[in-house]
């Protein structure tokens, strides 16, 4: 429990501190984001608005993480040390971007093709270490292991893996769309995956994941989870810095690490039900005007919709928070629900 105050508490300050250092920084170098001409025009005014926050986020993570274990009993593991790896490198892949976004001074930075290979390749080498170097369970996973315990292939596991962090990695990115909601909702989301991966540390005779992988990866969820609490003191509406595709990229493809190596990899679109609705109305919106040459939404994503009805942009945010608080609710009641019929059999 130590070594969970620790990392998170670490990773807050390092978020909080850095952050504005930082600021200062791409202030002085004149990295400044690039608006969508399609978006919403009030969007306009925050042309030019310190891009890249990302940075401070992945530093932190890695900082409360590291950190996290000294002066503990805690060990390093390896699905650790994998998660919080995919997790740089998929900031990286953010990272090259938004610097691409700067460079060009305009809102498209990497193409579709060469964003999608790069995380592809990321996902399936992740998937790969999983199998043979960590050597996780490779079955589809609600709760845990057994549930519904469909065993898959090393190679069926490793697609489902590509799928499972790509999809959570772009789901992530299309809601950051307003100040604070990809950070404050994340946030929200890698707490409740922490407060799981440890109760899955106190209560292994269920969950079947080795003592040190159950609190390292619990180690590595509150971590990111303080770099979203930290940064979003800056990041809060009116922004001063955005956390950028490097943010966004990170803590999707994290979160889609961390429910695969925990076996709730099935839980996580309840868990991150806020993700999963925004990315579906993209879907909707897209197949919707392809198909019949018309719109269900205003704009999307979602939150643009609402924001074109006429809430201002606070209220979108706080309200989408408490969804997004909402469906981390129902997940985690989901797994302790499991937990007491396990416990009712035993």
């Amino acid at each position: 429990m130590i070594a969970i105050f620790t990392a998170g508490g670490i990773a807050i300050l390092v978020s909080g501190f850095g952050t504005p250092i930082l600021l200062r920084w791409l202030t002085r170098m004149s990295i400044g984001q690039h608006i969508r001409e399609e978006g919403p025009a009030i969007h306009r005014i925050k042309a030019g608005t310190p891009t890249m926050g990302g940075i401070a986020m992945i530093t932190a993570t890695v900082a409360g993480y590291v950190l996290g274990h000294v002066g503990t009993h805690i060990d390093f593991s390896v699905p650790g040390f994998l998660v919080v790896a995919t997790f740089v490198l998929g900031g990286a892949i953010g990272f090259a971007d938004d610097w691409l976004k700067v460079r060009r001074r305009r809102s498209l930075g990497l193409n579709k093709r060469a964003k999608f290979g790069l995380q592809v390749l990321l996902a399936a080498a992740f998937g790969a270490g999983s199998i043979y170097w960590a050597h996780s369970g490779t079955a589809l996973a609600f709760t845990r292991f057994d549930v519904p315990g469909i065993a898959l292939s090393s190679g069926a596991w490793l697609v489902w893996a590509v799928f499972v962090v790509v999809s959570e990695a772009n789901a992530v990115n299309l809601t950051d769309g307003l100040d604070g909601l990809a950070a404050g909702s994340a946030g929200i989301v890698c707490t409740g995956v922490a407060l799981i991966g440890y109760w899955q540390y106190r209560h292994l005779g269920i969950y079947e994941i080795p003592v040190d992988h159950a609190i390292d990866l619990a180690v590595a969820a509150v971590s990111m989870a303080g770099a979203c609490v930290g940064f979003l003191w800056w990041n809060a509406a009116p922004a001063r810095i955005f956390m950028g595709d490097t943010g966004s990229l990170a803590i999707g493809t994290g979160l889609a690490c961390l429910a695969l190596e925990m076996n709730i990899a099935l839980l996580l679109p309840i868990l991150g039900g806020l993700f999963l609705v925004v990315t579906l109305s993209v879907v909707v919106q897209v197949a919707s005007y392809r198909l019949f040459h018309t719109r269900v939404f205003r704009m999307a994503p979602l939150h643009h919709h609402f924001e074109l009805g006429g809430w201002p942009e606070t209220t979108v945010i706080v309200r989408f928070w408490i969804f997004a608080a909402l469906c981390t609710g129902l997940g985690m009641g989901a797994f302790y629900a499991d937990y007491l019929g396990v416990g009712s059999h035993r």
